[in-house]
């Protein structure tokens, strides 16, 4: 099965890194890309989300947010009823 959550990340990027860890430790398989490697797409998906910083967390085709918003939805318990629907 592929990963449903997709983190479009920079390489040292602090919240990027937390974000692994968070999704990791709750066993929860996600897929990578590093937008330090690949200027027009992080352009594109600027452009698309209206959105600035790094990560850039989808769960399926829904955009989520990043770190902070992948986080309250952790603590709330909707991250795993957000998978459990895809």
């Amino acid at each position: 099965m592929a990963a449903l959550v997709t983190v479009y990340r920079t390489e040292w990027c602090a919240y990027c890194m937390a974000a692994k860890r968070l999704l990791g430790n709750r066993g929860i398989a996600y897929t990578e890309v590093f937008l330090d490697r690949d200027a027009d797409k992080m352009a594109e998906l600027k452009a698309k989300l209206n959105y600035y910083t790094v990560p850039m967390i989808f769960i399926g085709e829904e955009f989520i947010g990043g770190y902070a918003e992948l986080r309250k939805l952790d603590d709330s318990g909707q991250l795993q009823a957000k998978l459990a629907a895809q």
